[in-house]
């Protein structure tokens, strides 16, 4: 693992700026936050950028707002947003599947994750590329845990420990040299992603982060983190039910298991 300490976005060489990035952001009812992050994706010295939305039937309309804003910047064919509405909402690593897929599908060189909900500021995206294409990384990571990144003010105490934790229980059983574990917000060159095979990634909740960089480092790609700040939720609630916490404390143990029995057989 290396660590980048650059702690502010820079302008990036228009060889650079003009790469063809998808950012994919899978929703469910995230009606308030997504035209204000849509809107700011848009604004930055990007010109190829293209988002992915990938909607799993939100009740609150979300999947039709994100379908207004794609036809009323240039409809299908020509708008810089295209939207995957998937009737279940049967987990964030499934529409994570579909989002990269279809960015694949539609000639992406490089494919960002990011939250709805706006806790990953986009202003850190050419940062995330300019890292990525200067280090020849696979991966990099806007990382909460490495010098120079810092936490919403709102997260208290409880939740600090928690987070830490749950970074530090991941570390210990799978051996990843990342701080920043759990991260949801990353970007993948093309190849990198093709390697970790997304349609066989077994996690359907908030393991698919685990999962990916598990994956990813297991299959020789290089992954960067780079310092951000990570904002708060300001509108809408978390997805983190029971359900999904117990995936994610089982699944590293499973990625562990799978790896030994692949050792014995071989």
């Amino acid at each position: 693992m290396e660590v980048a300490s650059v702690s502010t976005p820079a302008a990036l060489p228009p060889s650079w700026a003009t790469s063809r990035l998808s950012v994919v952001i899978p929703t469910y009812n995230e009606a308030q936050n997504l035209p204000f992050l849509l809107d700011q994706l848009l604004a930055l010295e990007l010109p190829n950028l293209r988002v992915v939305v990938v909607d799993d039937g939100s009740p609150d309309g979300t999947g039709e707002l994100a379908q207004k804003f794609a036809d009323d910047h240039g409809g299908a064919g020509t708008s810089p947003v295209t939207v995957v509405h998937r009737r279940t909402k049967d987990g964030l690593g499934r529409a994570y599947v579909a989002g990269m897929s279809q960015a694949l599908t539609d000639g992406a060189e490089f494919v960002a994750q990011m939250d709805a909900d706006l806790s990953h500021p986009p202003r850190y995206l050419p940062q995330l590329l300019g890292t990525l294409l200067a280090t020849g990384a696979g991966v990099v990571i806007g990382s909460r845990y490495v010098p120079g990144a810092s936490l919403s003010g709102d997260w208290g105490p409880g939740r600090r420990l928690l987070s830490g934790w749950a970074n530090a229980y991941v570390r210990t059983i799978l051996e990843l040299p990342i701080r920043d574990v759990t991260a949801g917000y990353k970007l993948w060159r093309r190849d990198a992603l093709e390697a970790v095979d997304l349609e066989t990634m077994a996690s359907s909740g908030y393991s698919f982060q685990v999962e990916a960089h598990y994956r990813a480092y297991r299959r020789g790609q290089k992954l960067v983190e780079i310092p951000i700040h990570f904002e708060d939720r300001q509108q809408g609630h978390s997805k983190m039910d029971l359900g999904v916490q117990l995936e994610s404390a089982l699944r590293p143990f499973q990625l562990r298991r799978d790896i030994h029995r692949r050792r014995r057989a071989s």
